[in-house]
């Protein structure tokens, strides 16, 4: 029997390619869009879901039990990047972010769950980020929701295992994928004590992403997770250096740990 897997945010970069990867291998998978009709030449089935709207999710996961009679796999990978200085980035656009990179795959989660527990069995893939295991300058609201997704992760996977329900994180590290350009930017403030600092790293965040890795590892690497009969708590997909900086974090002293960030960051 082909499993049914969905993809929160199925419509561009890391998304859109999980879904083809495991299109071609068989799976019958849906991906989600908050405007699917304006999305030419999908080669998935994309559905209507905003992450914020939990009527939209609840409509969304019915229809496709609905059509398919179950739902195997949910890969909670919607998210919007954020950057600023904390004391700079509006307060509204602090909540969107974590209505989208938090609450909403709490949504999402809660929405399937039944329908796993009813079969007996299912799977959730909570993408997360590598910058979830550490605060990073002037990426603090996007490294605490990422982190928080890790730690829900954590809990609830020991509250569903009796099931026959598994739940794992994947954190990547930077891939060449559009998001840059969907990131909200706290704007530049002339004359602001961060002006010089910010605009600097800017343009570094941008560069890293740019230079990133092709997101096919992302795909290959959730493909195998799906394969495995009982995934580990965590996995981290990237660069051996962005990997190698949370073991460091481990190992290190914390004010070792922040004054190697900020050489990295030059601050």
């Amino acid at each position: 029997m082909k499993k049914v897997v969905l993809i929160t945010g199925g419509s561009s970069g890391i998304g859109k390619r999980v879904g083809e990867y495991l299109n071609d291998k068989g799976f019958i998978v849906y991906g989600t869009s908050r405007n699917p009709e304006n999305v030419k030449n999908s080669k998935i089935k994309l559905v209507a879901l905003d992450v914020r709207d939990s009527e939209s999710i609840k409509k969304a996961v019915h229809h496709i039990i609905e059509i398919e009679k179950r739902l195997d796999v949910l890969i909670n990978n919607a998210g919007v990047g954020i950057t600023g200085p904390l004391e700079e980035i509006p307060t509204d656009e602090i909540r969107n972010n974590f209505e989208t990179n938090v609450f909403g795959p709490i949504e999402v989660m809660k929405a399937v769950l039944p329908q796993m527990r009813l079969q007996k069995s299912g799977l959730i893939i909570n993408v997360t980020s590598i910058a979830g295991y550490m605060g990073l300058p002037f990426r603090s609201v996007y490294s605490s929701s990422k982190g928080a997704l890790e730690i829900l992760t954590e809990a609830i996977r020991m509250e569903v295992k009796s099931f026959g329900i598994q739940i794992t994180n994947v954190a990547p590290g930077d891939f060449a994928t559009d998001i840059a350009s969907r990131r909200f930017h706290a704007p530049v403030i002339k004359n602001s004590p961060y002006e010089k600092v910010y605009s600097q790293q800017l343009a570094t965040i941008d560069e890293h992403v740019n230079d990133g890795n092709d997101p096919i590892e992302m795909a290959e690497a959730i493909y195998k997770i799906i394969n495995t009969n009982n995934p580990k708590v965590h996995y981290k997909v990237g660069a051996f250096m962005q990997k190698f900086s949370i073991f460091l974090k481990r190992i290190l002293p914390d004010t070792v740990y922040e004054k190697m960030l900020m050489n990295h960051y030059k601050l």
